[in-house]
């Protein structure tokens, strides 16, 4: 089994129920290990528009990195996500932010994402559910990463999944 981070992440609707309902879809085609809490955060990007809530989960899948990325495009087309323009306002968002230890970068799959070194909102949940994760790519800790980062936004832990034991 192959073991990935997933970033969860809705700023449209019931933020927290879509964040739940991504996770039930996900848990439908891998096993989720470990959440997150929830966190709110400010938009990154684009500024105006609503708080995001977000989360990562860890899974555990027999799906190519290709392949986990079309299944996550599905659920956010399933869950009504519209394409409207980068970092746009959004119902939900998933992100695969470390697939094992691979680097892959093609025109449509960036991993590890291609942004997640300068997002609190991405570090401070992933060193929530795994304290000792190195970057493939930098071949630095996530949390030497957290702790150098620059980003001086704001996040604030708002509670957990609803979802506690999935599988």
């Amino acid at each position: 089994m192959n073991k990935a981070f997933i970033g969860l992440g809705s700023n449209l609707g019931e933020k927290v129920k879509n964040c739940n309902d991504a996770l039930e879809y996900i848990s439908e085609f891998c096993e989720v290990t470990s959440m997150s809490s929830l966190y709110e955060s400010e938009p990154a990007g684009y500024t105006e528009q609503p708080k995001f809530v977000n989360a990562v989960v860890k899974i555990e899948t027999d799906l190519s990195p290709h392949n986990l990325l079309n299944s996550l495009k599905l659920i956010e087309k399933k869950m009504g996500r519209e394409t409207t323009f980068r970092w746009g306002p959004r119902i939900i968002d998933l992100d695969i932010l470390f697939y094992d230890n691979l680097v892959i970068e093609s025109d449509n799959l960036v991993i590890p994402h291609e942004e997640l070194q300068k997002r609190r909102f991405v570090l401070e949940p992933i060193l929530e559910i795994e304290s000792d994760l190195v970057h493939p790519k930098f071949k630095v800790s996530v949390k030497e990463i957290l702790n150098n980062l620059k980003d001086g936004s704001e996040i604030v832990k708002i509670g957990k999944f609803f979802i506690e034991n999935l599988n």
